[in-house]
């Protein structure tokens, strides 16, 4: 996925992510309805803040990141959907 500007500049230790869409089917072929599919815990990062004071950050834009199932906060700028985490909540770069 290219990287895309958005316009928001997290603050501190704070990361914004675009979520990967949802699996759509299954590897048999079964095509999962949007009411049984799981939250990706997968995405690419589109926005670093600077860090604290003592902590320098350790992702960067276009990074891939794993993250906790229910990390994060949903907001939807621009039509887009993107969650806003620190980044103690991403567990590790792909």
């Amino acid at each position: 996925m290219a990287t895309q500007k958005v316009k928001l500049q997290p603050l501190a230790d704070r990361v914004v992510v675009k979520p990967e869409p949802a699996e759509e089917e299954t590897k048999g072929g079964i095509i999962v309805p949007d009411t049984a599919k799981e939250k990706p815990q997968k995405g690419d990062v589109v926005a670093v803040g600077d860090g604290k004071k003592d902590e320098p950050m350790t992702v960067k834009q276009g990074d891939k990141v794993l993250y906790g199932k229910y990390s994060g906060t949903e907001v939807n700028i621009e039509g887009e959907d993107y969650l806003i985490m620190r980044e103690a909540d991403i567990y590790g770069i792909i």
